[in-house]
């Protein structure tokens, strides 16, 4: 499991926080799209079956059975996927794409959100050890069998070693140390955990990708790894194992898959799945872009926002489409402080800027936090679809700390704050105490026009405090590389998908060696925490030593404790600043069936189950 860059339980336990989150000057929106109308309404199919069919092991959907073919339009903002290696993946599109083209050994269970069987046909846990039996019989797209072998390698070669996105390896360490796999026979491994580790087995729902493909390249380092599965890779050579395999990628414009035939889910007259014959990722570029494609009915599904919400929902009684509620995103939205001290020529430590003197400055921080206005975001950017954000679990966590109560903006308090840590407001423009202007730079990625329309509320915001603030919407690609590799940013408004169940998914943001501690990484970036403590605040030490602590509680009431206080530390110390949680409304096709939403998974997750009622 992993945290990406993106803008992507058990029920019984959540109660009322996966409720509907709307509020009632939409006009009547909160009445007539409810949670509970939308989801409570419809019948799941019981979970699917391990079969055997002529010695195959396949996994068989109990959901109603459908017709075979036809196509299904879906939209992603934003320029494209950056790579389908599903090891490398650093964005919500990249991410999405790859996992359609490989599974994983287990996954989530959409409505309980248990642990489950996907890849594997079985798992038992004995101690410290993970006993996982593969499914025999089951296929890559070139016909070659789906082995231990495989996975051996895709853990001990890419995982362990900290290939492509290392954020697994980080999710993985136990003190520093990592699990140990061993063979068994050539459909059965064992992972063994140096300590009882309660997250581990989420851990294993990271993809399994093909030893005899992917092993040249791995072999030829890091760099050439990074660049195998391109955009530019010829679709047809690719060795895959999801629903779906890739059949046309057209930069800019669109992303094509089809139906892999050698799939190992079959429906309940045995034959295999996915229904659908072509999957179509649309690249629309931004979110007016997908409305006007959604209206000339180019696209089958939309994700509304804003003012869109009211009006689709008016409309559907005599649309073609239904909208569904799926409770609060599961994801998180902020702006990102940073705090990267730098090294001169003698391996020491400074403060590399004038602004970095600022911006580590707690109470500066603070009156950041107290002068944005929140309610006007919801109000004006997300029209009142979406609730105010201040901790940095998801409102649907199972893990909020609800003790966290935020506060309303308050710009006389900012400027107190800001005038105890030394600051001065001089003809309405802001001073430090050593006379220099307080001017900085505020990114976010650009064609994200909720996120653009949040920078320029932010600058508005601060720049009543005297400040002035260069919003800069940049190529998302470049933003991240600002963020986690030169430290070349100031400001950012950024999101992170996000796991209502399981806090240690956000190991790598928190802990001070994770490949995504963006606010303060160039020190410690690919390390454990433990064996690199050099250069990090004090708060930092106690988030690496929660996120240890936590890993190695194995029961809820053991382990809250320890992630309400990292909620608190991140409130307190602000070196990211959460805005709000858009509630999920999407509207899809009536022509699709088997759609089966829930508030964990969302709307999509059963792709290869979903089919058209011709």
């Amino acid at each position: 499991m992993k945290r990406v860059f993106g803008f992507i339980i058990v029920l019984i336990i959540l109660g009322g926080i996966l409720k509907a989150c709307i509020k009632a000057d939409v006009p009547d929106v909160e009445n007539k799209i409810s949670n509970k109308e939308n989801l409570e309404e419809i019948i799941y199919p019981n979970e699917p079956k391990n079969i055997i069919l002529n010695g195959v092991d396949y996994l068989q959907t109990q959901a109603p059975t459908g017709k075979f073919g036809g196509e299904f339009v879906i939209s992603t903002i934003g320029e494209g996927p950056k790579t389908f290696n599903p090891c490398n993946t650093k964005d919500a599109t990249s991410s999405a794409m790859a996992g359609l083209l490989y599974d994983g050994l287990l996954t989530t269970e959409p409505r309980t959100g248990k642990v489950v069987p996907l890849l594997a046909k079985s798992y038992e846990i004995k101690g410290n050890d993970y006993v996982i039996h593969l499914r025999k019989g089951i296929k890559w797209t070139d016909g070659k069998p789906i082995t231990a072998d495989d996975v051996m390698y895709t853990y001990e070669e890419i995982v362990f070693k900290g290939l492509g996105n290392p954020s697994t390896m980080d999710a993985m360490m136990i003190e520093g140390r990592l699990p140990t796999l061993t063979k068994i026979d050539d459909y059965t491994v064992k992972f063994t955990t140096s300590k009882p580790f309660a997250p581990f087995l989420r851990q294993l729902s990271y993809q399994i990708v093909p030893k005899h493909y992917f092993k040249p390249y791995s072999d030829m380092g890091a760099k050439a790894f990074d660049t195998f599965l391109n955009p530019n890779t010829e679709p047809k050579t690719i060795v895959s194992s999801g629903a779906f395999k890739l059949k046309e990628y057209v930069a800019a414009q669109r992303v094509v898959f089809e139906r892999n035939p050698n799939y190992y889910k079959v429906n309940l007259d045995n034959k295999q799945l996915p229904y659908i014959d072509k999957l179509v990722y649309l690249i629309v570029g931004d979110t007016n872009n997908e409305i006007l494609k959604f209206e000339a009915k180019e696209i089958d599904v939309l994700s509304l926002k804003g003012d869109n919400v009211a009006r689709y929902k008016s409309r559907e009684a005599k649309s073609d489409y239904k909208v569904y509620n799926l409770g609060a995103d599961t994801g998180t939205m902020f702006i990102v402080i940073n705090l990267n001290n730098k090294k001169d020529k003698n391996g020491k430590y400074f403060i590399s800027s004038i602004k970095q003197r600022w911006f580590q400055n707690k109470n500066f921080r603070t009156a950041i936090d107290w002068a944005i206005d929140r309610k006007s975001m919801i109000q004006n950017v997300a029209f009142g679809v979406a609730k105010p954000l201040f901790t940095a679990e998801s409102l649907n966590s199972i893990y909020l700390n609800k003790n966290i109560k935020g506060h309303v903006c308050d710009k006389v308090k900012a400027a107190k704050l800001l005038e105890e840590a030394g600051f001065k407001l001089k003809n309405n423009v802001l001073y430090d105490n050593y006379g220099n202007k307080v001017e900085f730079d505020l990114y976010t990625n650009a064609g994200n026009l909720e996120r653009e329309a949040l920078g320029v509320m932010i600058k508005q915001d601060l720049e009543e405090l005297g400040m002035k603030v260069n919003f800069k919407p940049v190529e998302f690609n470049s933003l991240v590389n600002k963020l986690t590799n030169t430290h070349d940013w100031d400001f950012a408004i950024m999101g992170l998908t996000g796991s209502p169940l399981e806090p240690h998914d956000g190991k790598n943001v928190w802990t001070s060696g994770g490949s995504l501690h963006m606010f303060n990484m160039g020190v410690n970036k690919g390390v454990s925490s433990k064996s690199n403590r050099e250069n990090i605040y004090p708060w930092e030490k106690e988030l690496d030593e929660i996120f240890e602590k936590g890993a190695l509680k194995l029961t809820y009431e053991e382990r809250k404790p320890l992630y309400d206080r990292y909620q608190e530390i991140i409130y307190e110390e602000k070196p990211i600043i959460y805005l709000y949680s858009p509630t999920r409304i999407t509207a899809i096709r009536n022509k699709f069936r088997n759609i089966y939403p829930t508030p964990l998974s969302g709307l999509l997750y059963n792709l290869d189950e979903i089919y058209i009622e011709k």
